[in-house]
Parts: structure tokens; sequence; C-alpha cells
């Protein structure tokens, strides 16, 4: 069974045992949150599609850690103008487990 979620403005295929990486949450190391927001459920042959969410669906996961990315460059210029601009950014990210697929 697995479920396609939205969390963060992106969208992620998920089954229970999986480790992924999201946008940072505020909940703490080790606690348990919800996401209700299921776009689809896919359980053998059963698929339920939401419009556009699935009814009383939710997946728990649990945090394992928060941390950052790895520091990309952004560089801009103007050629031939003398504009130079160089800033790193490292985007913050939540390891989450997911722990159940409840319907």
């Amino acid at each position: 069974m697995y479920a396609i979620i939205e969390t963060g403005g992106k969208q992620y295929r998920v089954q229970e045992g999986d480790h992924l990486y999201i946008e940072k949450v505020s909940a703490e190391a080790g606690e348990l949150f919800e996401v209700d927001k299921v776009l689809a459920l896919v359980k053998d042959d059963d698929v339920k599609i939401g419009n556009p969410l699935v009814e009383s669906a939710k997946v728990v996961f649990k945090v394992v850690r928060h941390g950052r990315g790895k520091k990309i460059i952004v560089f801009k210029y103007k050629a031939k103008k003398n504009y130079r601009r160089k800033q790193g950014h490292r985007q913050p990210f939540t390891e989450v487990a997911v722990e159940k697929i409840e319907v």
C-alpha cells in the first residue's frame, strides 16, 4: 500500500517504513505528526483518487532529525557591467520515517 501526499508545496509517494527528506516542520525529533493532504491511495488493485483530497485518510510520520542541505552558490552577474553578486544558501529539511498510512 502506498499513498501520494502533499507537504511543503511538494508531492511525495510514501509507503510504510520509508525515510524521506521534506521541508522543515515544527516538530521535535522523536515526535509524531500527521499529514492529512492525501491525494491518492493505492492498495493492491484498489485505487482511491481524491477530489482534491481523499476523505478521512492521513499519513503518520515520526521525525528522525532536522538538518540543512548542501550549500548551493547563487551567482548573479551582468556581462561587461562589472556587476557580480555571490551568495550561498543551505535549505533546511526534516528527515522523517513513515509510521503508518490510515484510511
